[in-house]
């Protein structure tokens, strides 16, 4: 069988949420079907890490997709070209797009729908070609994949599809995560916070994290504990800061707070590793991979009580109104002081990451890949 896979994101040192779902779950499925090909498809030249196997064949589809137009010339015109080129039996996108244009059956992964809940964390152009196309894309596709019940019975909801075309594929967390030892905390604070303990944040900045709640939330925190605590934002810069960055800027507690920009993995695991504890006041998700990530390093989990994170966390951790950075403040203490209630939450913690595997998101998704070759 040709499996043709959208792999534009698997951005050499520039990978975020999709494209470390591509990496994880083909480089899986890749040698676990050696009698298959796979065509991984780059609008851009790749980079060699990405060839994961003998039977994995990398194609440039020129020209690199960075805006909306270009974005429906590569999947609508040229897309279909290769696709015909080279006899695909299925197309699977893992970016929320797919092809109108082509009859070859296609596996889409969405997501979640921000876009429709958190419209003005989007550049308008974006939104705008979201908003328009994603029920085409949602309907043209023969099997839908998502990463939580959350965001299939939000798809169903929003855009009136049949369940049963929806199978809910859950992200994994990383086995590269894990608890880190005293002197590599120890190292990575001298690094970053001048020996200081820190409440962590990961993941791009921009409006849909919330950031601008988490410093007012900070803030309180600062003034009421009188503590050294610091606050690291790990992660880059992405879209539609100026409110966070004009905030940041006249910010009291401005030498606290420490952006790291886009870091890699490997510092990522030790900066989780070293954290107090992760704050992941995120206004819409549709899974939350960091949460898994620092509750499988053993580092406590405070994050918001809307959208999927309950349904992901569980019990493990501790839950807040996004929308209210008192409250926010109010479990920043909480944790702070209560040392019993953290190591309770580092436990359960642990054992809800040991649920989460890339091997079981591979095989899920890979059933739904056999669907849409099955029914079209």
């Amino acid at each position: 069988m040709v499996i043709a896979v959208n792999t534009r994101l698997l951005l050499k040192d520039r990978l975020e949420g999709v494209g470390y779902f591509i990496k994880e779950t083909f480089s899986i499925l890749a040698k676990s079907y050696p009698q298959h090909r796979f065509y991984f498809l780059f609008d851009q030249p790749y980079n060699e890490e990405f060839i994961f196997s003998n039977n994995v064949h990398p194609l440039v589809v020129p020209l690199p997709t960075r805006h909306p137009v270009l974005w429906k010339y590569w999947y609508d015109i040229k897309i279909p070209l290769v696709l015909k080129k080279i006899k695909a039996d299925v197309f699977v996108s893992a970016d929320g797009f797919c092809s109108l244009s082509t009859g070859v059956p296609q596996c889409l992964v969405v997501h979640d729908l921000g876009f429709l809940h958190q419209p003005q964390a989007y550049k308008k152009s974006h939104y705008k070609f979201y908003k328009h196309f994603t029920p085409k894309f949602l309907k043209k596709a023969k099997t839908i994949a998502t990463v939580s019940c959350f965001s299939k019975n939000d798809i169903v909801k929003e855009y009136k599809i049949e369940p049963q075309k929806i199978n809910v594929v859950y992200n994994g967390v990383k086995e590269i995560f894990h608890p880190t030892s005293f002197e590599q905390q120890s190292a990575i604070k001298e690094k970053y916070t001048s020996g200081k303990e820190f409440f962590l944040h990961v993941g791009a900045i921009q409006p849909r994290k919330n950031l601008v709640n988490l410093l007012k939330a900070f803030s309180i925190f600062k003034k009421r504990q009188k503590s050294e605590m610091k606050l690291v934002l790990a992660g880059r810069l992405a879209w539609k800061n100026d409110e966070f960055l004009q905030l940041l800027n006249t910010y009291k507690y401005k030498e606290e707070v420490i952006l790291t920009n886009y870091v890699e993995e490997k510092e990522l695991v030790q900066i989780v590793g070293a954290a107090y504890a992760l704050v992941y006041p995120s206004l819409f998700e549709g899974f939350g991979v960091p949460v898994l990530e620092a509750m499988k390093s053993k580092v406590p989990v405070l994050t918001s009580a809307h959208t999927s994170m309950q349904e992901i966390a569980e019990e493990a951790a501790l839950y807040f109104d996004p929308y209210n950075y008192t409250n926010i403040a109010e479990k920043l203490m909480l944790i702070y002081k209560d040392e019993n209630l953290r190591s309770s939450l580092i436990e359960k913690g642990n054992s809800v990451a040991e649920k989460y595997s890339w091997q079981r998101t591979a095989d899920l998704l890979w059933q739904s890949i056999m669907k849409a070759v099955e029914v079209s």
